[in-house]
């Protein structure tokens, strides 16, 4: 895994760094033992009691299928595992910070994540994060065990600028379950996004690992598909509305990498609008007369960093096999953006 501090951490952290996955194929040659003892023997610094709780949460798989601890691993068993992450413990401290809550029940909360709103505590964000807000309003939320140490009921996580849905679980099961969700991409997951330039293809698919930055290691780059740098990620888009020189997108995920929109859609000559990591808060796009610039310039004053947001979250309620699915409306700098460029479009072609 990649070394970096705690300020990278938390600034870059995706999905897929909160939590491990392994995978195994029992050699045919394998005596026929428990579980636990078949993967204590392959991953290292793993204790027995961590494999025992993530098969009775449902994430140690043989053959697609959740096993119980006392399961017999056979030869060409295909094994797989998800384990959270261990963060470095953090004091949290409970905020009573305002949260706008979509859904909720005893189990799981879905909530809505303002920009510049870091979601976890790191260096140089001790206090004013999502999980202090978590930690204040809800009271049984996994905080202080083994292995969901200062991670209260994070499944996946959002850019500090993108706004949207989020889901929280409540217990270590949901937790689990949740994560195991999103590990196999059945979760529905859209994104908007106001991308530069005007994007020739009604829709299409971004291919390409995404990995950090060989040059810069704040940002991430995307890499030749198969390359040894990066993991595979995958970017699937397609067009809402045009403005000529912007282009509104809907975004939908195959793989939740560090990033991956943000890197995936400047790979392809469409930085987001006012990325200031990815370029996007320049003026890519348009003339260089003063009035334009001033323009452009108002617009990136109404949202503090990149057009991305969070607008749709489907997943299956872990408790009651429900599919539960939601939707959010742009935030309101993000609509007042589209309506500038609305008004200037329709003023451009009279």
């Amino acid at each position: 895994m990649d070394n970096f501090n705690d300020a990278e951490w938390e600034e870059n952290a995706g999905e897929d760094e909160l939590f491990e996955h392994h995978k195994f194929t029992v050699d045919k040659g394998q005596e026929v033992i428990r579980i636990d003892k078949f993967l204590i023997d392959r991953l290292p610094n793993t204790s027995r009691n961590k494999i025992q709780v993530a098969a009775r949460n449902g994430n140690v798989l043989a053959n697609k299928v959740a096993i119980k601890p006392n399961y017999k691993v056979k030869p060409g068993d295909e094994i797989s595992v998800v384990f959270p992450y261990p963060i470095r413990e953090i004091e949290l401290i409970p905020e009573n910070i305002p949260i706008k809550i979509e859904f909720e029940d005893e189990y799981l909360a879905v909530v809505h994540k303002p920009s510049e709103m870091v979601v976890h505590p790191g260096y140089g964000n001790y206090t004013g994060t999502l999980v202090n807000a978590l930690v204040y309003h809800f009271d049984n939320l996994p905080i202080k065990t083994q292995d969901y140490s200062g991670r209260p009921g994070l499944v996946h996580r959002l850019d500090k600028n993108t706004t949207g849905l989020m889901v929280i679980a409540k217990t270590e099961f949901v937790l689990t379950h949740l994560a195991k969700q999103f590990f196999d991409r059945s979760t529905e997951r859209r994104y908007n996004a106001l991308v530069w330039g005007d994007v020739k293809e009604d829709d299409g698919t971004v291919i390409g690992n995404i990995g950090r930055s060989l040059k810069n290691r704040k940002v991430m780059a995307v890499f030749p598909e198969g390359s040894e740098h990066g993991k595979h990620a995958v970017t699937h888009f397609k067009v809402l509305q045009r403005f000529g020189l912007v282009t509104l997108i809907e975004c939908k995920l195959e793989t939740g990498r560090t990033h991956q929109i943000r890197a995936h859609m400047k790979s392809i000559g469409h930085p987001l609008f006012n990325d200031n990591e990815y370029g996007g808060d320049a003026i890519l796009r348009g003339t260089t007369h003063t009035k334009y610039k001033q323009f452009v310039e108002n617009c990136f004053s109404l949202i503090p960093g990149q057009a991305l947001h969070a607008k749709t979250l489907g997943f299956v309620h872990p408790i009651t096999g429900n599919l539960l699915s939601f939707d959010s409306d742009l935030p309101k700098g993000f609509q007042e953006i589209l309506k500038k460029w609305e008004n200037y479009t329709q003023g451009s072609r009279e």
